[in-house]
């Protein structure tokens, strides 16, 4: 049996099957509902190599996780001791309990009220980006290690604090009331574009990894469009945003894994049907007044999607970083700021302002020095560089930097 086969199908099937579990039997009980999934898929690849995949895997893999999820409770005497007088004081029990059921709704509105569950304030963001690979995604703690650079025991640690942290908040498994759902969304659309952040802008080496982050996150982002609630503008202007960066994911990196900036980048390596996608999700975010962060750097994004460069355009960026700084300051985006500045009133105008930041612990401020420096004092331009290239995390960022000194 194709082990990539098995993989796919357990990132896409694992999230779904521990959501509806635990949405039936309580959030408390999330681990359990872990544990039940993982023998499920276990004793798919031990039937499966021998007697070979079945016409529907997914129904296989549902039959079996129900019949291990019933057995498990009732065995334990969860089931009938706390499961059901629980279920019947909220009248969702009669005399009998209904049957686990995986039918595309219920999983549909179990993923949705897992994602709110996982995205309560009270977790540290973190512990969240964690839990939403590991419950929602479907990823291993070997994945999630790599990705954020770190080891299975400190994972495994996190992920424990997040989930006695849902079980000592009694944090239920159901949509918010409908006054809570904008401040909650707005938690839930910053996880995802943290999810997002943490693939499109990855240290790990691992090419693979860094695009199945950014593909989850765009179909977590999805997922809210298809609960009338939730598909708000800033909603949509987030997958625009998503959409558009993903639509040059693969014109950044070179055969050998070396970085490909934007002024370089090969525009016929672009994605366009993602690109149309982005425009698509960009025009539905139009609807309503509020203006969100996400509006403002999908239409960057959407602007770094035409190869046409000139002062027009990177006037109108710089005038976009404005008012996104006014709606939500961060270093990142002031940086950015710094750069379009630069190519739209040149590098004496924009040094005045980059200096001004003091990054000190940032490459990318030294980069920008670097850049702006270059034609003004090499000599400061290759002490930017170097201290750039010092602080660097990844290869490829220093090799990029490195090219940098040697063209000076």
């Amino acid at each position: 049996m194709e082990q990539q086969f098995l993989k796919h199908l357990f990132q896409q099937e694992f999230a779904k099957m521990v959501a509806v579990i635990s949405k039936r039997f309580g959030l408390q009980h999330i681990e359990i509902a872990e544990d039940i999934v993982s023998e499920t898929f276990l004793l798919a690849t031990e039937t499966w190599g021998t007697k070979g995949v079945p016409p529907n895997p997914a129904a296989w893999l549902y039959t079996v996780a129900r019949q291990k999820t019933l057995s498990y409770f009732r065995r334990n005497k969860i089931f009938e001791d706390k499961v059901i007088p629980e279920l019947q004081r909220k009248q969702e029990l009669q005399e009998n309990p209904k049957p686990l059921s995986f039918s595309q709704q219920n999983i549909k509105d179990s993923q949705l009220q897992m994602l709110f569950a996982i995205c309560m304030p009270a977790i540290a963001s973190e512990a969240q980006i964690g839990l939403a690979l590991r419950i929602l995604c479907g990823f291993g703690i070997d994945e999630i290690a790599e990705a954020f650079l770190s080891n299975k025991d400190t994972i495994n640690k996190r992920l424990f604090r997040a989930k006695e942290k849902l079980r000592s908040e009694k944090i239920q498994l159901e949509f918010p009331m409908e006054n809570e759902i904008p401040k909650r969304l707005d938690n839930v659309l910053h996880i995802i574009y943290l999810l997002f952040s943490e693939g499109y802008y990855s240290k790990t080496q691992n090419q693979i990894l860094r695009k199945d982050l950014c593909i989850e996150a765009l179909r977590l982002g999805v997922m809210l469009t298809e609960y009338e609630k939730t598909n708000l503008p800033k909603t949509n202007a987030l997958i625009a945003l998503m959409c558009f960066h993903s639509s040059r994911f693969d014109a950044r990196q070179g055969s050998e894994g070396e970085m490909i900036l934007y002024e370089q980048q090969e525009e016929a390596l672009w994605d366009k049907a993602l690109i149309s996608q982005g425009i698509h999700f960009l025009n539905r975010s139009a609807r309503g007044e509020e203006l969100s962060s996400y509006h403002i750097e999908a239409r960057i994004a959407y602007c770094h999607c035409t190869k046409k460069d000139s002062p027009e355009k990177w006037e109108e960026i710089l005038q976009l970083y404005n008012q996104l700084l006014m709606i939500i300051y961060s270093p990142g985006a002031a940086l950015n700021r710094t750069f379009a500045l630069y190519k739209a009133n040149g590098a004496k105008v924009a040094l005045k302002e980059a200096e001004k930041l003091k990054l000190e612990d940032s490459h990318f401020y030294f980069v920008l020095l670097g850049e702006l420096y270059k034609n003004i004092d090499k000599s400061k331009a290759l002490t930017s560089f170097k201290r750039a290239q010092a602080l660097a995390k990844t290869q490829a960022e220093q090799q990029l930097i490195q090219r940098k000194i040697e063209a000076l």
